[in-house]
Order: C-alpha cells, then sequence, then structure tokens
C-alpha cells in the first residue's frame, strides 16, 4: 500500500483496521514525520525553513504566507491542507490521518487540538480508527484550547472562543463557546 491509497481510504472515512496494512502505513509514515517535528520543536529556525520543514511533513508545497510558532505536533502530518496566511501558534496538535484543511487567512490559537480519528465505542472494536475530516474555512479564528472533533466543519468568519470544545458543525459569521461548542451570537 502506498500513501495515496491509504490517503484515499481515510478522506473515504473508510475504517483502519488493527493490524492491517493500512494500520502498518500509518504508523510508518508517523514514525518518519516525528523525526521532521522534532527538528521543527527542538532547534531555532528561521520562518522560511520551518515552511520548508512543514512543506517536507505534509509531502506537499505551503504558501510563503504560513505562519508556524513552534512546537508543532502531528501523529501523521500527509493529510494537511493550507490556505494561504494561515497562523498556528505554539502547541498546535494535529492529528490529521482523517484530514485536515484550514482555509485563508485562518488563526489557530495556542494549545489547539483538531482531531480527526475516533475508535470504536465497544471493546471488541477498540483497536478500529475511524476517521473524519475537519474543515475550516476562511478567516476563522479558533481561541486558544480549543478541541476540534472529526467530521466538523466550521464556516467562513466564525469564530471558536477559547477552550470550545466542538463537537459539531460551526456556521459561517457565528461565534460559538462552551463545552460542547454552542451558539454565542452572530458576527456582523
Amino acid at each position: 500500500m502506498e500513501i495515496k491509497q491509504l490517503n484515499q481510504l481515510l478522506s473515504e472515512g473508510k475504517p483502519i483496521f488493527k493490524d492491517s496494512d493500512a494500520s502498518h502505513l500509518m504508523i510508518a509514515v508517523g514514525e518518519e514525520n516525528r523525526q521532521i517535528t522534532m527538528a521543527i520543536n527542538n532547534t531555532y529556525h528561521p520562518l522560511p525553513e520551518l515552511q520548508q520543514l512543514f512543506a517536507k511533513l505534509t509531502g506537499s508545497d505551503v504558501d510563503e504566507s504560513l505562519v508556524i510558532f513552534p512546537p508543532f505536533y502531528t501523529d501523521y502530518g500527509r493529510n494537511i491542507t493550507l490556505g494561504q496566511h494561515v497562523f498556528i501558534n505554539a502547541d498546535a496538535h494535529f492529528q490529521d490521518q482523517g484530514g485536515i484543511s484550514i482555509g485563508d487567512s485562518t488563526q489557530i490559537g495556542h494549545n489547539v487540538v483538531l482531531a480527526t480519528l475516533n475508535h470504536g465505542l465497544a471493546s471488541a472494536d477498540r483497536g478500529t480508527l475511524y476517521p473524519a475530516k475537519i474543515v475550516i474555512g476562511k478567516n476563522v479564528w479558533i481561541g486558544a484550547n480549543v478541541t476540534v472533533l472529526g467530521g466538523v466543519t466550521i464556516g467562513d468568519n466564525a469564530v471558536i472562543a477559547a477552550g470550545a470544545v466542538v463537537t459539531k458543525d460551526v456556521a459561517a459569521d457565528t461565534v460559538v463557546a462552551g463545552v460542547p461548542a454552542k451558539f454565542v451570537k452572530a458576527i456582523d
């Protein structure tokens, strides 16, 4: 199995069974990319070098407008898509197997977790991974310590208040807050 095939399975939301070829490749890619995240996180790099390391991590080009403040963590790395003028603050955690798409001019706060995998609920199914993509629109502001779960779409211009846990889609031009995140107000 190749990464392209694995990403196709993950993008389709197909379960990844423990000890399958897909599971083994996912673990191997994660191990390879931990070396890159160690390089990102443990030595000072000027922004152009960080952008190059992030491109190596994702396996695709990144826009020169990307600003990232390490440390940055991912356990896969190969299913992240970024728009232009994206800002990722320190201690971001991207569990991106299911896919993470971030639109132009989006700001990701400190210690944000984007989690695209779930496990089976039944104990016999606990080793199975269920991927679901996270889609973040344009000009979104995600505050510090936010967790966004798989399968969520956040609309353009939305604001996610610090500490929120986002379990459902967020409409464009709205503010959500709380655990679980709920509508607070519309943005004019």
